[in-house]
């Protein structure tokens, strides 16, 4: 095996010209980490953010680095102590996340627990376009809202990579599911599980909805004060889960002045969650879309696409 790998790497904050196909040296798996032989990248609205210096920056720090958290690949090789996985398994993960994980490579190293088996159902593109976006809703919904049967669900932005895994799961545990999105994919959510579903383009969602238990927003303040607005939808006692940029002080004073609640939500690695979702996946409960799907060297034109919003599901880089 060669002891380098081909990689997307960026050496400077910028725009998607700084993103490079580079050689770089091949990871080793430490005791208790896999390595896995990357067969496609997921590409999400926080890896371009990152590339810009913001997202994840701070986390990461200053170029050079590699981005990436979504993959989908092989087990090559297990360090000591690993036993749930071996050489020739098909994984899947978002490791490491919000630290370098490094996905827009042929190999990435990470514990062997932030990983799960891919799901035996969908190929790699499918499987890598799912962990970021679907723990995201997971945790978002299952976990901090624990939402159940007959509850009234809101999610903005429901077409989008979480959005549309969301709607989904929403619709799994039972609730009664409102998204927001432009006209043009209100029949495509309806057929994922949404009972209602808002234009937000001609409609104000305030106006058109109320009594939700949750509000899942992924659209923020920062885009028409979505967050705020989504306060007064809420029935009393009712939780708002921000997702891009948190809950700002002013939005916590406010939801309490109105008798409701609201969090913000960082998504973390979890496989036992991504077994979970796989197992979904494979009895036809969960589907994952996949819009587009671009070669690891084309990496810059993926962002690009991302970057012009308003995608129908996932952007995924075929690597291997």
């Amino acid at each position: 095996m060669s002891s380098t790998m081909r990689a997307i790497v960026q050496d400077a904050f910028g725009g998607p010209e700084v993103l490079r196909l580079a050689e770089v040296p091949r990871p080793v798996p430490l005791p208790t980490e896999v390595l896995v032989r990357v067969h496609a990248a997921g590409v999400n609205p926080v890896d371009w953010k990152t590339r810009g210096g913001s997202g994840m920056a701070g986390v990461l720090g200053e170029p050079p680095f590699i981005l990436g958290w979504d993959v989908s690949g092989v087990v090559e090789e297990a360090g000591f102590g690993v036993t749930i996985f071996e050489p020739g398994d098909e994984v899947f993960g978002m490791p490491w996340f919000p630290r370098q994980a490094g996905a827009y490579a042929e190999y990435v190293t990470a514990p062997a627990r932030q990983f799960a088996r891919k799901p035996r159902t969908v190929g790699h593109e499918a499987a890598a376009g799912t962990p970021l976006a679907a723990l995201t809703a997971w945790q978002s919904l299952i976990d901090t809202a624990r939402i159940g049967s007959g509850q009234r669900v809101l999610i903005h932005a429901a077409a989008g990579g979480v959005g549309h895994l969301a709607v989904q799961i929403a619709r799994h545990a039972g609730a009664y599911v409102i998204g927001t999105a432009t006209a043009a994919k209100h029949d495509w959510l309806r057929s994922l599980g949404a009972d209602e579903v808002i234009d937000y383009t001609t409609t104000r969602f305030e106006d058109a909805v109320g009594d939700v238990d949750v509000v899942l927003d992924l659209v923020g303040d920062e885009r028409d004060r979505t967050s705020t607005r989504s306060l007064r939808v809420l029935r009393p006692g009712g939780l708002l889960v921000a997702v891009p940029s948190g809950v700002a002080p002013e939005l916590l004073d406010r939801a309490r002045e109105q008798g409701v609640r609201a969090t913000g939500i960082l998504v973390e690695p979890d496989g036992a969650a991504l077994a979970r979702i796989a197992e979904l996946i494979d009895k036809g409960e969960l589907g994952v879309e996949v819009e587009e799907l671009y070669p690891l060297a084309e990496a810059a034109d993926a962002h690009r696409r991302g970057e012009q919003g308003r995608n129908r599901g996932k952007i995924v880089l075929s690597v291997a």
